[in-house]
């Protein structure tokens, strides 16, 4: 029953912004440090951003730090990502992951979502 479901994405050109968002059910949320990654096509899959299970630490790749926002709100089961003056480099299947902060073998995705930054 754990569902981690991304939804927000879509088409934007180069400057504009998206804001996914990840709903989660089936697991206690609280006790999970959320990450965002992302995967274009021919790359590896990245990290783009984490968050503490308690939301008081946030870390993001070089690549997006000053542009990208994550957060959460352990009251509503969602983490979202906030993405600013967006690039075509950007461009990718972004994925929401769970990972209990106490067992790693508790590792969730969702589904993913496509960001497509283009003119």
């Amino acid at each position: 029953q754990v569902q981690l479901v991304e939804s927000g994405g879509g088409l934007v050109q180069p400057g504009g912004s998206l804001r996914l968002s990840c709903a989660a059910s089936g697991f206690t949320f609280m006790w999970y440090v959320m990450s965002w990654y992302r995967q274009a096509p021919g790359k590896e899959r990245e990290l783009v951003a984490r968050i503490s299970s308690s939301g008081g630490t946030t870390t993001y790749a070089d690549s997006v730090k000053g542009r990208f926002t994550m957060s959460r709100d352990n009251a509503k089961n969602t983490v979202d990502l906030q993405m600013n003056v967006l690039k075509p480099e950007d461009t990718a299947v972004y994925y929401c992951n769970a990972i209990h902060r106490g067992n790693s073998n508790l590792n969730y995705w969702g589904q993913g979502t496509q960001v497509t930054v283009s003119s």
